[in-house]
């Protein structure tokens, strides 16, 4: 049965797995078409889950297309997410998180997805340009107008989520209740500062990224180049990723799941699932099978002696804090 938990501090109940839709479109870094991307998101929502991330910036606004017809007709069942900052033209104004520009980007967003509101809208980084202010009240006039019923931020610092959340008090607005940021095995500096001030500032955490970019599914094998077809086969700059203490992690964790008779990547959602302050997980398939093997990490539950094993084998050298 599906377990579904208040994003933050707010009412909102999302499941703790998300489908995020990065993926979903044709071009060289997201080979998935309407047809599978319909099928995927079919299943994800048949399954249970109710939770659905994207971006105005991916696949060039295919994304948000794709996913908004997929959901149509069963809108009000879907907790649908997507993001404003990137750019979205040449001129100084298509880009960051200001009035005039948010206004423009959450208007074509709604657009793209065939609906009147989105149940929640991230800022996609921060912006040293626009002051917070402006943002916060950008966005609690979108709450206001009924075309956003929630918001969030990705990608912030801990200092720059208290930033937020102070201008949001000062005025009486509303504030942010969710944080996406990267968190897995590999890669777990938000442990030191991100996280405790989500936490104590009231965000949910929904995580991306919970398998390394495919690292942790034991997919990459030392001393070779990946396969054209894997996410860092398509892309410039995987040896800084494959790296030899990613590589020791993601064979730790395949011999640990070997033990258990799960796969490393149930082994590694299941970790990420039950960190504290984490809330959902997002997972980007690029098919309904890759869906189906991302699945079982979602009711795999570890023992206190496994979660230490997996805390040993990848805590950080310097700087991070385990559970």
């Amino acid at each position: 049965m599906t377990d579904y938990r208040n994003l933050g501090r707010s009412g909102l109940k999302v499941s703790q797995a998300c489908l995020g839709a990065m993926n979903f479109g044709e071009d060289e870094h997201a080979p998935c078409d309407e047809a599978e991307a319909r099928r995927t998101i079919d299943a994800f929502l048949d399954a249970g889950h109710n939770f659905i991330d994207t971006a105005n910036v991916y696949t060039g606004g295919q994304s948000e297309r794709v996913v908004g017809r997929a959901i149509a007709a069963k809108r009000d069942s879907v907790v649908l997410a997507t993001k404003g900052r990137g750019a979205q033209g040449p001129g100084p104004n298509d880009a960051g998180l200001s009035r005039l520009h948010l206004t423009r980007a959450l208007e074509a967003s709604l657009r793209r997805l065939g609906t009147d509101y989105v149940d929640l809208y991230q800022m996609h980084a921060w912006d040293p340009d626009t002051p917070i202010e402006e943002t916060m009240a950008t966005l609690d006039g979108f709450v206001r107008d009924g075309k956003v019923r929630y918001i969030g931020c990705s990608n912030f610092t801990g200092s720059q989520i208290v930033e937020a959340q102070w201008a949001a008090a000062r005025s009486s607005s509303t504030p942010f209740v969710s944080l996406q940021p990267r968190y897995s095995l590999i890669a777990r500096d938000i442990e030191a500062d991100v996280l405790p001030a989500a936490q104590r500032h009231g965000l949910g955490a929904m995580v991306y990224s919970p398998l390394g970019g495919g690292i942790l599914t034991g997919k990459y094998q030392r001393g070779a180049d990946p396969d054209p077809e894997t996410r860092y086969g398509r892309r410039a700059g995987w040896a800084a990723a494959l790296n030899d203490q990613s590589l020791d992690i993601a064979e730790g964790v395949k011999k640990l799941a070997a033990d258990m008779g799960c796969t490393s990547t149930a082994l590694s959602l299941a970790w990420v699932r039950g960190r504290r302050g984490v809330t959902s997980v997002i997972i980007g398939p690029r098919s309904e099978a890759q869906l189906e093997e991302n699945l079982p990490g979602f009711e795999l539950e570890l023992t206190d002696e496994t979660v230490h094993q997996l805390n040993e084998l990848s805590r950080p050298a310097v700087g991070g804090r385990g559970r």
